[in-house]
This record gives structure tokens, C-alpha cells and sequence, in this order.
């Protein structure tokens, strides 16, 4: 189920955007960047329509996902 990115108070948008951009593993190629810099990427493919957030009610959790 996608759950617009608007909808989400802007504290709770930020802790889930963090959250994925730290999960082990994430490349962002052969740059280093800050986790701010991350975030601001995030926000932007959300804002952009490139991703989006997807909530999987089975196991309650939220992915943000290529649109």
C-alpha cells in the first residue's frame, strides 16, 4: 500500500528516510556522503515521484521503494 510522502509528519518522514539510507549495504557509488546528504537525495526522488513509500500491512513495517 503506497502512503503519500505529505502524509507523514515531517519528523516521521525524516527517521524513515535515515533509517534506509543507513541500512547496510546501501551504494551510493564512489562517493561518500554525508547521512544529511543522503537524506536530502531521499527526499528529493519522494518529492520528484522517483520513489515512493510502501507499507506492507503483514508485517507492519514501511520500504521506500523505486516508483
Amino acid at each position: 500500500m503506497d502512503i503519500p510522502w505529505q502524509a507523514l509528519p515531517e519528523d516521521t518522514l525524516t527517521a524513515l528516510i535515515e533509517e534506509f539510507v543507513s541500512r547496510e549495504g546501501t551504494e551510493y557509488g564512489w562517493h561518500d556522503y554525508s547521512l544529511a546528504d543522503k537524506v536530502a537525495q531521499v527526499r528529493l526522488q519522494l518529492k520528484r515521484g522517483e520513489a515512493r513509500i510502501d507499507f506492507d500491512p503483514d508485517s507492519e513495517t514501511c520500504n521506500i521503494v523505486a516508483a
